[in-house]
């Protein structure tokens, strides 16, 4: 495990308090604030000095600043051209980016030069990086064998260790894996799916998760709150859910293993009293990101949307914003960033009750940006 210590920047002015001979000069002055040892295995601990470590970080950043951290953008053959994203990253709008296909000594480039653009402003760098894609996502990987092929944990840590060499060579953090869906023959998740039963797939998918952050790359649990039974592909249209949620409950010994984030899915639920989205994606609703995932199933890590460009979304006003309301964390590729930024610092002007959640988020993004032993700077 490696040493990281923060380093944070702040103003003359706040070291006047300390020595009445400071100058009175406005520039930025490093200082060492912790020595602490922060790593993955750390983010669900009650650390005080992780938490003073995020409440620094956060109080050094401007709201916009702050609302930036939820947004990713997607980069690569299938997302935005470099151009087009080098100007969110040197304007701080966005917190992480997503590579969504092509070769990887080229993502490896970018993530060098993206890195040495954005200096002081760490970004979570990112991909869907299952076994069952890992070959197309990256040509000429190592041959993989599908997700659904992975009948044993020793398969599955064999798998996931190959995975995280690559990914940790390239300059990786966070994979969005597993698929947890329960199903053997879903149109959208096909073999990418870990099995037909719960029983089946809680022990491999725990041991996915376990692999991957035991080595410091962040594991996703997807599609919450289950696309394994629902007919058709939310890349093309929105799906529903029809009454009882029947895939929900593996997500609990999930959560219970720290999974530190959870995926959730453009799938409307429908014929559910407490539950129905009342035609609207899950991604949108507060009863699902809110009631069902933080308060009932208690989990404390990060919600992150799905492609925020899918055909189950993308032509629904403001969904940015709707997600960030419902209670989501993190907004994966909006085709509109600083669109989305925007909406969401409107909306926080007017509604302090959004403003405090938007504070929770952030302050969960920059605890995971720590754990990742990453740098804040002249902030």
């Amino acid at each position: 495990m490696q040493n990281f210590t923060l380093v944070l920047l702040i103003s003359a002015t706040a070291l006047i308090a300390c020595s009445q001979d400071q100058s009175t000069s406005q520039s930025a002055t490093a200082i060492e604030v912790n020595q602490e040892v922060f790593d993955l295995q750390s983010f669900y601990s009650s650390s005080e000095a992780l938490n003073q470590a995020v409440n620094e970080v956060y109080s050094g950043l401007s709201e916009r600043e702050r609302v930036a951290q939820m947004i990713v953008a997607s980069l690569g053959k299938l997302g935005k051209p470099y151009p087009a994203v080098e100007p969110l990253i040197v304007s701080r709008s966005i917190g992480g980016i997503i590579f969504l296909s092509g070769d990887p000594a080229q993502f490896k480039s970018d993530i060098k030069s993206i890195n040495e653009l954005s200096t002081g402003w760490p970004l979570i760098m990112s991909m869907d990086a299952e076994p069952s894609l890992f070959n197309r996502r990256m040509p000429g990987t190592p041959e993989m064998q599908p997700t659904s092929e992975l009948s044993t944990t020793s398969q599955i840590n064999d798998a996931v260790g190959v995975i995280n060499e690559i990914l940790h060579d390239i300059g990786f953090h966070h994979n969005y894996a597993p698929v947890i869906d329960v199903s053997p023959d879903n149109e959208a998740i096909g073999n990418r799916t870990m099995g037909g039963d719960s029983a089946s797939i809680v022990p491999l998918a725990t041991a996915f998760v376990k692999a991957t952050q035991n080595d410091q790359i962040v594991a996703t649990i997807k599609h919450f709150p289950g696309h394994g039974r629902v007919q058709g592909d939310t890349h093309k249209k929105l799906v529903f859910i029809d009454g009882e949620l029947t895939e929900v409950s593996i997500y609990k010994p999930l959560i219970e293993a720290g999974a530190l984030s959870v995926m959730v899915g453009h799938i409307a639920i429908e014929n559910n009293a407490k539950l129905a989205t009342e035609g609207m994606p899950s991604t949108l609703s507060h009863a699902v990101f809110t009631g069902l995932l933080r308060e009932e199933m208690k989990f404390e890590g990060l919600i992150i949307t799905d492609a925020m460009n899918m055909g189950a979304v993308a032509a629904i006003p403001n969904s940015s914003l709707l997600a960030a309301k419902a209670g989501c964390d993190i907004i994966l590729m909006p085709p509109d960033e600083v669109g989305s930024l925007e909406s969401i610092l409107n909306e926080m002007k007017t509604d302090p009750e959004f403003n405090h959640q938007i504070e929770e988020s952030v302050k969960r993004i920059i605890r995971l940006k720590l754990c990742l032993g990453m740098e804040f700077q002249n902030i």
